[in-house]
Formats: structure tokens, C-alpha cells, sequence
């Protein structure tokens, strides 16, 4: 049974089904979210591999989803670093940033300079609903990540890939392949361009709601928060 994808739009509209209907707050489902992009990355790069984890964030929920990760790997014993340049004014990603700084998790003003200390990398600064070109202070980022020899992780999407389209054809972002990619709540169209190791996080969604919105969600074992699929959308 391969997953069924979801695009921009619908992706949207689960979420506010999600913190409607569903009565989630986005406070819950952004620390699932990052609850699941933590436990994709201690999946892939266990401490044995290096402690030190990058992550990028963007300004909105992407980024938000990244803050949280970190502080849960910070928990898991990893020793994370933040890369903000865009620290938004809502209350809510404020919170998230004074609890890493309340933990003395550093954050650092010049990504390639802090790739040089840094495992593995977190990309949580894009998610599903970018488009468009990228914008300052992020197209240095883009191109550190399509350089970078060290490991990637991409929150939902690979920063720079249009969500249906994949990769941009030309320029910034086409030669970017993360080494893993973990999709929230389900896969987006982009995830058909991608080459390396897939999670889906994001135990949360409802029976009802799932066939509301047709989802052929993967079964999740025990405690775990995500489940890696093929690239068939079969669990592995």
C-alpha cells in the first residue's frame, strides 16, 4: 500500500482540521512534530556517530518544529546548536527559544562556520507551504547544505524544494539531497524526488480524521513517534 501524499493545500487544511475538529493546539502538534524529528535523528545518527547537532530554523512553523527537536535531543544527551537569524515576534516560538537558552544551548550567527564543529544537521527552516525564491539570510544556508559532506536531516521538506515539484530545476537548492527526510503527519508530493532514508512522524491523527482526508497512515510500534517507509510509501 503506497502512502498517500499530501500537497500544500491539503496539508493546510489538515492542520487546521487538526486544531479545530481535532482540538489540538498548535503548541501540541508542533512539540509532536518536533518530538518525531528527534527520534528520526537519534534513528539515524545515534550519540556513538557525534553529539553535535546543527539545526537551522526557519521563521515560522518549520523552525518551530526544529527548536523543539533540539530540546528533546539535548535531553537525549546530544549537544545541539541553533542557527535563528529570523526570531519571530509570536509568543509561542519566544517560549521555545528561552527554554534552549534556559538549557545554555548555543546559538550561532554563521552557519558554514558552525558546520565546521558540527555531525550532523537538522533542516528546519522550509516546510510545506514555501514558495517562491529564498530569500536573505538563507540563500548561504541553502548553499552550505548542498555542499556539505555531513548528514542531513530535512523537517516535512528539503529546504528549497517547490511541494510538488521537488528540487528546483536550476540554481540554489537543485543540487540539495538531504540524507533523510521525515514527513509530519504524511508524505508531500516532493518526497517522489527524494533518494535517501524516510520517516513519517506524527502519531496523532484521529481515525475519523484520517478518512476524512483519505490517509492510509503507517502503523507505529510501541512508543515510537515515527515509522520509516520505503520509497514506495511501504513501512520498513
Amino acid at each position: 500500500m503506497t502512502l498517500k501524499t499530501l500537497g500544500a493545500q491539503a496539508a493546510a487544511a489538515l492542520d487546521r482540521e487538526l486544531m479545530g475538529s481535532g482540538a489540538f493546539s498548535i503548541d501540541q502538534l508542533m512539540e509532536l512534530a518536533g518530538l518525531s524529528v528527534s527520534q528520526a535523528v537519534y534513528r539515524v545518527h545515534p550519540p556513538r556517530l557525534g553529539l553535535n547537532i546543527l539545526v537551522a530554523c526557519g521563521p515560522g512553523n518549520n523552525g518551530g518544529d526544529g527548536l523543539v527537536a533540539a530540546r528533546h535531543l539535548f535531553h537525549y544527551g546530544y549537544k545541539p546548536s541553533i542557527y535563528y537569524p529570523k526570531r519571530s515576534n509570536n509568543e509561542l516560538y519566544q517560549r521555545l527559544a528561552k527554554q534552549l537558552e534556559d538549557l545554555d544551548v548555543p546559538f550561532v550567527d554563521d552557519f558554514p562556520a558552525a558546520l565546521k564543529s558540527t555531525h550532523h544537521i537538522v533542516d528546519a527552516v522550509f516546510g510545506f507551504s514555501f514558495s517562491g525564491e529564498v530569500r536573505e539570510p538563507f540563500p548561504a544556508v541553502i548553499r552550505a547544505l548542498e555542499e556539505t559532506k555531513l548528514p542531513v536531516t530535512s523537517v516535512d521538506a528539503p529546504s528549497s524544494w517547490n511541494i510538488d515539484e521537488g528540487p528546483p530545476k536550476s540554481g540554489l537548492g537543485s543540487n540539495f539531497q538531504p540524507a533523510v527526510l521525515v514527513s509530519l503527519t504524511a508524505p508531500k508530493p516532493l518526497a517522489r524526488f527524494f533518494k535517501g532514508r524516510h520517516f513519517v512522524g506524527g502519531r496523532f491523527v484521529s481515525p475519523k480524521i484520517a478518512r476524512q482526508y483519505d490517509l492510509d497512515l503507517p502503523q507505529y510500534e510501541g512508543i515510537d513517534q515515527v515509522v520509516e517507509v520505503d520509497h514506495n510509501g511501504q513501512k520498513l
